[in-house]
């Protein structure tokens, strides 16, 4: 996570044109009010500013690092058609880190409904701090040691502070958010048992955990990892001089720029497309490079072997009017390496849903919800990735307070 130039701050802040129709606010998910925040800063309400960003997006320190900015604020900049875009993402993360050290929240109302909230991810602590505000007893059943969700257990530190995610906690606590560690909702601790004991609603928001296989040979191998486990635990793993890395996400480049942190030699990310078609940003991807990452296009996986993987070259062809991928016949050829790490998303653990009656989901495991996030059990709602499939942390906010005004209502008997 880079160090913030105070100065350059103030620098790139008075290069903003203060548009009265900002495109940066307009293709923001979660509609930051950027051009108030910059006037704030700019006149030295740096408090309220930050107060307002919370208020917004309680996990505004957070986006304002990993969020995709340059498909949001910083790619819709006016001022990027003729100069470089104003990075706004720095200030916001300046802002809110200093407001989430400092801020003292106090639960000023203080109702008798219980709410709980399974899984502490994004979704989960935007739930958490709105309904709290808002009265309700809070209790988190978190499966980890510590909260966070893929903030903690799938981002890598030199990315986001764990600094962040501990002052997060402690403003949660603030408002008497109660966090139950190592409590996994589903085989023992049933949601029937929670409503049981008296809650009135209860929230998942489990994120998507199982990695997803490529289905090829040698998938099972000693040598071969999942992305998603990796990153949860990167000491633990003895990759050797020699990683490739397949996938195109973000998460594959997480786990490239660990492996290169953990001591690897030579990191390849191996693709079957171009940079144009890779999911990961931009941004990402650049930094991956910087720090001697290596990449390997127009390649699909065959077999994993002892030795490596063995590769087939791809290319791009026209039929009948599309363009579409194809293999190219006899081009297989090994890649050697000592580890190998498959990074091509994931989906849903099942711990809740094959413990629950009348809870359903669709075809690829995830939550089935209606517009407002009830989903098909009475009084249980969620949202984010379980819901969505692996999306991005300021789209898991938007949708959660969407869920925390419907979880209000439905408390409310309305």
């Amino acid at each position: 996570m880079r160090e913030i130039d105070i100065n350059q701050l103030r620098q790139e802040v008075n290069r903003c044109f203060l548009c009265k129709k900002p495109r940066c606010k307009a293709n923001c998910p979660i509609e930051t009010p950027i051009p108030d925040i910059i006037e704030l800063y700019k006149s030295g309400e740096i408090e309220k500013a930050g107060e307002i960003l919370f208020n917004n997006n309680p996990l505004s320190a957070v986006c304002g690092v990993i969020c995709p900015h340059e498909d949001q604020c910083l790619g819709n900049c006016i001022k990027g058609i003729k100069d470089k875009p104003i990075k706004f993402h720095e200030l916001e993360t300046y802002i809110s880190g200093e407001y989430l050290k400092s801020a003292k929240f106090k639960q000023e109302t203080k109702l008798e409904d219980r709410i709980a909230i399974v899984g502490s991810g994004p979704a989960g602590i935007t739930l958490a701090f709105i309904l709290a505000k808002r009265g309700y007893k809070i209790t988190i059943f978190e499966k980890n040691s510590e909260i966070g969700g893929v903030l903690r257990y799938g981002i890598p530190d030199f990315r986001l502070s764990r600094e962040v995610l501990d002052n997060i906690e402690e403003r949660l606590l603030d408002l008497n958010v109660k966090i139950r560690y190592n409590a996994l909702v589903g085989p023992v601790l049933t949601l029937d048992k929670l409503l049981e004991d008296g809650y009135k609603a209860i929230f998942i928001g489990t994120g998507v955990w199982n990695p997803k296989p490529l289905r090829i040979k040698g998938e099972s191998l000693g040598h071969v990892n999942y992305a998603i486990n990796y990153l949860k635990s990167p000491k633990s793993f003895r990759l050797g001089e020699k990683v490739v890395i397949i996938g195109a996400g973000n998460v594959a480049m997480d786990a490239a720029r660990t492996a290169k942190y953990h001591g690897a030699k030579e990191v390849k990310v191996v693709y079957r497309k171009d940079f144009e078609h890779m999911t990961a940003t931009n941004a990402e991807i650049e930094d991956a490079k910087e720090e001697g990452v290596q990449f390997e296009l127009f390649k699909a996986p065959v077999e994993i072997v002892d030795e490596g993987v063995i590769f087939v070259d791809t290319k791009f062809i026209e039929e009948d009017g599309k363009t579409k991928m194809v293999n190219i016949e006899g081009s297989e050829k090994l890649m050697e390496a000592d580890s190998v790490i498959i990074a091509v998303s994931q989906s849903p653990k099942n711990n809740i849903v094959s413990n629950t009656e009348n809870l359903e989901t669709n075809k690829h495991g995830l939550l089935v919800i209606d517009d407002i996030g009830h989903t098909t059990r009475e009084g249980v709602f969620a949202c984010g990735d379980v819901v969505t499939g692996a999306r991005t942390v300021v789209e898991a906010v938007a949708h959660g307070k969407r869920v925390a005004d419907a979880i209000d209502e439905y408390c409310k008997g309305k």
